[in-house]
């Protein structure tokens, strides 16, 4: 059977023209016969939409807090206070509750802002707020 009269259903594998005893595999169709009669491409279901689009949320959200958060300061005072006291389980206890109340803090404002505020100016309001901070601190550096 040449592989490509094969069914779009049927998979085979990389090797099966340098291997005799290789099969093809089957791969699940995503296909469906409507009541209609025409072969269709089904909707997902609600609940797959919400777990992807929560995952993506989850993930985009955990990435970047994790490497915005790689070698600030608090992370260096954490290090620090860990390095001095004797229990570091504690010291991380005490900083995970910080940075969760936080976040909380700005899960909370941010929603309230999208209430009251276009999510447009929120986004420049943000740039704006970033460029001055760091048109203070290269003032700094110059004038000190």
């Amino acid at each position: 059977m040449k592989l490509s009269s094969a069914p779009p259903t049927l998979s085979a594998p990389e090797s099966l023209n340098q291997t005799k005893d290789a099969k093809p595999t089957i791969i699940e169709s995503k296909l469906h016969i409507s009541d209609s009669g025409k072969l269709e491409k089904p909707t997902q279901e609600p609940s797959q939409n919400f777990s992807k689009g929560a995952l993506a949320v989850f993930g985009s959200t955990f990435l970047t807090i994790f490497l915005s958060e790689m070698g600030d300061k608090t992370q260096v005072a954490t290090l620090l206070m860990s390095a001095e006291s004797q229990s570091p389980w504690l010291v991380f206890a005490g900083a995970s509750s910080a940075l969760i109340a936080t976040s909380l803090l700005g899960v909370l404002l941010g929603r309230w802002l999208a209430t009251k505020v276009s999510p447009q100016i929120l986004n420049k309001a943000a740039g704006i707020s970033m460029l001055v901070i760091t048109m203070q601190l290269v003032w700094e550096i110059f004038h000190s």
